[in-house]
């Protein structure tokens, strides 16, 4: 979602911090601004849209400065507008935020009975509003935050700069995540690393409740208590945050293409043979995967591994729901959270609502310093690397190998996995690379179907067993970068009511591999068809031999034993929707209202 930057240089900050804004513009964002101080005046400046517009506001009217804060907004109150735009200042101090203030309207409400009135319609500026009134009763700029933070219901990350103050920037931190970077006489700040990789890489994360004082001598960082806290310095890989298109178009085919050395590099991290996690499942009675999106994908598709291969039951939650439905935990139980940057806010906040009701709380994230890893019993990382692109790929199937490791590991514990059929899923797992190069190759052929795709108005998506949860991410990846809307549906489903949807115009994609399951989803096919139904089969070689007979077009995918194939399927619903997007020129890797990573509910 929203990112923050922060710089106390030696330099001008204003190039520096337009550049790792740039890092952050993966995250999501409709409007942009920094702010600085020089020679003890605090000025900002702020622009609609992409950062290209920030840039050009600031050559015609440039900002001098060597302390700076900068921030992309992605809109929760207020529309995106320049006033809308962070940074907020009232008075001597700027602020920029990510998060949501929930008591803004009390707030606004006491601030405007002591005569501060809100210019914008955000919740943010009654933080800069607030830290105003206590800066005009004579507080310090440090008394004036301490005091201001408790004020603050919801969650937060925080910046602040001040009127005559060129080497202070006070940063907080509660529910948002937010990191400083150490440098040789310089200090920074960034809600993401990847943002501070060029200047740094000594980080420290700020923990929950967390607030800092920073000057260029360092840090000075207090719990939500007050107190003193130490809060340790790590170095990050600086090539883990690489974040270029390596000649691709977009951000998304890149990541697409990189999947089979993601997975084929995860499965070789343990040595040159895949290993189960140091999970043990003795005595565990079911477990609960939560999470959101694609996440939640990943999940549902676990939740077949975890009952057929380990005998384990398995429930599916998402986090936005799963606390407010008072769910019934065992303290047999795992819970499984699933995020890509490990700082889903839903997710965090089921988290730590389940954490004390199971036996153990597992993180599955891609970031292990995340909020989410840091607070985990267990923490499994899918080394998908840096993942730009909003609608997420390489995640995905690194997410769904990490699930499946997990759920061998379930199997065997529970004695329903011998070795010997342990050696025959790693070896299927194992073939996973070569196949989902061999599905790349279909790149062409699939931008021939996306380009009669792109003029559908509805699409549906069908698929049994593990490809229904296929089916809903399909649908869901077509949504959010083409636009069209689309749905995912059980194949078995599809008579109890969607059926009503079908018609020539409405193309029926239908993940179908040569299964147990292949004549049931053939049948529901044949449904559709008889209702001239505009039917896409993705299948195996037999599968397309068997049932293609008669549809609108055909994906023929290598064939892929045992239970893993929704790792391979999900390529071509991936490309589909890559090049459905491409073909009608949407915004693939920034797609319209989405953030990267959600970090308010």
């Amino acid at each position: 979602m929203c990112g923050i930057v922060g710089v106390l240089g030696s330099h001008e900050v204003a190039p520096l911090l337009v550049e790792a804004l740039k890092r952050l513009e993966y995250r999501g964002y409709d409007s942009a601004g920094i702010a600085t101080v020089n020679a003890g005046v605090l000025d900002r400046r702020r622009a609609v849209g992409k950062l290209v517009n920030l840039s050009d506001e600031l050559v015609h009217n440039p900002l001098a400065g060597k302390s700076g804060i900068g921030h992309t907004r992605w809109a929760t109150h207020g529309a995106a507008t320049t006033v809308n735009a962070h940074p907020h200042r009232s008075g001597g101090v700027a602020v920029v935020h990510n998060g949501i203030i929930e008591n803004f309207r009390e707030l606004r409400e006491e601030l405007a009975a002591a005569g501060l009135v809100p210019e914008s319609q955000t919740d943010t500026e009654m933080v800069a509003l607030l830290t105003r009134h206590y800066l005009d009763q004579g507080l310090s700029p440090v008394e004036a935050v301490r005091k201001t933070l408790p004020r603050l219901h919801g969650a937060f990350a925080l910046a602040f700069l001040f009127d005559g103050e060129d080497d202070l920037m006070i940063a907080a931190r509660k529910g948002s995540p937010l990191a400083i970077g150490h440098g040789d006489g310089e200090m920074y700040l960034g809600s993401d690393a990847i943002a501070l990789a060029p200047m740094t890489d000594r980080i420290t994360y700020l923990e929950e409740g967390d607030w800092a004082v920073i000057t260029r001598a360092g840090a000075v960082i207090h719990d939500e208590a007050g107190r003193l806290a130490n809060r340790a310095e790590q170095r990050i890989a600086l090539d883990q945050t690489r974040i270029e298109k390596a000649g691709y178009r977009h951000f998304m085919a890149k990541e697409i293409a990189e999947q089979p050395v993601v997975l084929a590099e995860a499965l070789r991290s343990g040595g040159l043979a895949p290993t189960l996690p140091d999970v043990d499942f003795t005595g565990v009675d079911r477990v609960v995967l939560v999470a959101c999106g694609t996440a939640s994908y990943a999940g549902h598709v676990a939740k077949y591994w975890f009952e057929s291969l380990a005998g384990l039951a398995a429930e599916v939650d998402i986090a936005s729901e799963f606390r407010y439905r008072d769910p019934v935990l065992s303290e047999k139980s795992f819970a499984i959270f699933v995020s890509q940057s490990g700082e889903t806010a839903d997710t965090l906040a089921a988290l730590r609502y389940a954490k004390e009701k199971v036996a153990k709380v597992l993180a599955v994230v891609n970031v292990p310093t995340s909020s989410i890893a840091r607070e985990a019993d267990v923490v499994l990382p899918i080394r998908a690397g840096v993942e730009v692109g909003v609608a997420s790929t390489k995640a995905f199937t690194a997410q769904l190998l990490t699930l499946a490791l997990l759920a061998l590991k379930a199997g065997v514990d529970r004695g329903r996995i011998s070795p010997e059929a342990l050696a025959q899923r790693l070896a299927e797992l194992q073939a996973l690379p070569g196949l989902m190069n061999h599905t790349l190759s279909l790149g062409p052929r699939i931008a021939e179907v996306a380009e009669e795709l792109s003029r559908a108005q509805d699409v549906l998506f069908l698929g049994r067993g593990a490809m229904f949860p296929l089916a809903l991410e399909g649908a869901l990846k077509l949504k959010e970068i083409s636009y069209i809307h689309a749905e995912g549906y059980a194949s078995g489903e599809l008579k109890h009511g969607p059926i009503a949807l079908i018609a020539p115009e409405v193309p029926v994609i239908v993940l179908a591999p040569r299964d147990g399951l292949f004549d049931k989803t053939v049948s529901n096919m044949q449904e559709v068809m008889a209702r001239h139904g505009k039917v896409l089969l993705i299948s195996d070689a037999k599968g397309v031999h068997e049932a293609g007979k008669g549809t609108w077009a055909t994906l023929t995918l290598p064939d892929c034993p045992g239970p893993f194939a929704p790792i391979l399927y999900a390529l071509p619903a991936q490309l589909l929707a890559y090049h459905t997007a491409v073909a009608k020129g949407t915004d693939v890797d920034q797609p319209r209202n989405l953030a990267k990573s959600v970090t308010v509910e």
